[in-house]
């Protein structure tokens, strides 16, 4: 999206160099759905020089965007003080124009960049002071406190830093209250991805999926325990949570289960159409409730059903489009019978996965979302 001053000067024949954009994270990896194939292939597509810091084991270019490794941390302590510090002195040489950022832990490098002069972009994933509250790996006993000391990090923070991309309506809120510039950009799937017109409904197996991480808070118990309560399968794609795996395999229900750990965007495809629904029964954790799952919407563009749990925004989204059956999260039998009703009623289960199909197509996709990215991009440059 071109400015008025780089219409001026381009229909006055005068070229002007890219504008560098280094996009920034310590905690997720290059090639993270909104970070890399959404936000800066959009980017890149509309003239930005793009290079992206994260975690890898090379310097290379994939899809014109520059990937700049820093080495994998051995644990959660040196990720936060090592692997910052190193992604920050990167950033230093990098000497981009814009700095877009997607990890908390990355604030004080944030503040440090503006410091420079540089504008910085904080992209905020999740509501994370209250995500911190349920985190298991953190003793309770400190999780209060460190909640306050984020909200309070990013109530400083936000304001200084030239703009703020949420994830969500409900962060976006925060920001805007904050005194952010605060621009919402959905999480919303690209609308192609994982759709394929030629999977017939009739090739689709008995079965129900779940993609992404298989840990307590997002239904893990919950989901086996229902598909014992049915004679149907569950294709579990994600990496299992440690402490949970030999739980979950000494439930009668997992005998019923196929396991395929993770899986990449084409796995994850694959996965997904083979099935006739698609789970996403997360907990009523506070930070859950108000959220947009991209598997939701994910499932409803590949023209699947989803089962979902009855948190009252995401029953506008499917009941509003007739794509799905909500459920209580905390409730395997609910979540039984919902998997029950899809598989055993075929017709009615195709025609809900063509209207999540459509909302997506209309409504839920990244083209609108990209639009918004570009906008608020086109105010600093």
């Amino acid at each position: 999206m071109l400015t008025v001053k780089a219409l001026l000067l381009n229909i006055a024949g005068v070229k002007q160099p890219m504008i560098k954009v280094c996009i920034l994270t310590s905690v997720h990896p290059p090639f993270d759905t909104r970070i890399f194939h959404k936000e800066a292939k959009s980017l890149a597509k509309a003239g930005y020089d793009v290079s992206l810091i994260a975690q890898h084991d090379k310097d290379e270019i994939v899809d014109v965007i520059r990937i700049v490794p820093v080495p994998k941390p051995k644990n959660r302590l040196e990720r936060m003080t090592k692997t910052v510090w190193t992604v920050y002195r990167k950033a230093l040489k990098i000497n981009a124009d814009i700095y877009h950022f997607h990890d908390p832990e990355l604030m004080p490098i944030g503040l440090l960049l503006k410091r420079h002069g540089k504008r910085v972009i904080y992209d905020v994933h999740e509501d994370a002071p209250r995500q911190n509250l349920s985190k298991s790996y953190i003793p309770a006993a400190f999780r209060k406190p460190i909640s306050l000391m984020i909200e309070a990090l990013e109530a400083f923070s936000s304001r200084r830093f030239d703009g703020v991309v949420t994830a969500t309506p409900f962060i976006n809120r925060r920001f805007l209250e904050l005194g952010a510039n605060a621009v919402n950009v959905n999480n919303y799937p690209l609308a192609s991805e994982l759709y394929n017109a030629e999977d017939h409904w009739k090739n689709k197996e008995k079965a129900v999926c779940y993609v992404g991480g298989i840990v307590r808070i997002r239904g893990a118990f919950e989901m086996v325990e229902a598909i014992g309560r049915t004679k149907y399968r569950l294709l579990l794609a994600g990496n299992i949570e440690l402490d949970i795996e030999k739980g979950l395999k000494q439930m009668s229900g997992w005998h019923q289960i196929e396991a395929l750990g993770f899986v990449d965007r084409d796995g994850g495809r694959a996965t997904i159409g083979r099935s006739m629904a698609g789970l996403v029964v997360l907990h009523p954790t506070i930070n859950y409730i108000d959220a947009l799952p991209v598997k939701m919407f994910e499932y409803m563009s590949a023209g699947i059903p989803v089962v979902a749990s009855n948190f009252p925004l995401w029953k506008e989204i499917i009941e509003g489009a007739e794509c799905g059956i909500c459920v209580d999260p905390l409730n395997s039998e609910e979540i039984a019978k919902a998997i029950q009703f899809i598989v055993e009623h075929p017709v009615e289960a195709e025609q809900m996965g063509k209207n999540g199909r459509m909302a997506v197509e209309e409504r839920y996709n990244w083209g609108i979302e990209e639009k918004k990215l570009l906008g608020f991009y086109s105010i600093f440059t």
